[in-house]
């Protein structure tokens, strides 16, 4: 089973921007479909992106389409995520989620919050 463990998060003021990396350990990081979901205080968790393993097709929930990218770097076992044009609504804990054919894997969570 993959290890995730997720880095980058912070404080952006609105309209900034922040990267957040996700590095997995473990498995074979190609073999799996990567996201992205964060959770805000008091709400379920939620959607953000998602990229397959072939790097071929990313998805992305409606309120971040055009803001947020999804990457992936194979040979370096990590996954991206760029947030732009940053506002208080993106403010949340964001997970990197791992799904393969036979286990799926959690990160710790990274605090992304963004400032007026």
């Amino acid at each position: 089973q993959v290890q995730l463990v997720e880095s980058g998060g912070g404080l952006a003021q609105a309209g900034g921007s922040l990267r957040l990396s996700c590095a997995a350990s473990g498995g074979t990081f190609s073999d799996y479909h990567m996201g992205w979901f964060r959770q805000a205080p008091g709400k379920e968790r939620e959607f953000v992106a998602a990229i397959r393993s072939n790097i071929r097709s990313t998805y992305y929930a409606d309120d971040v389409k055009g803001r947020f990218t999804i990457s992936r770097d194979n040979a370096k076992n990590t996954v991206y995520l760029q947030m732009d044009s940053l506002t208080l609504e993106d403010s949340a804990v964001y997970y990197c989620y791992a799904r393969g054919a036979d286990d799926n894997s959690w990160g710790q969570g990274t605090q992304g919050t963004g400032s007026s």
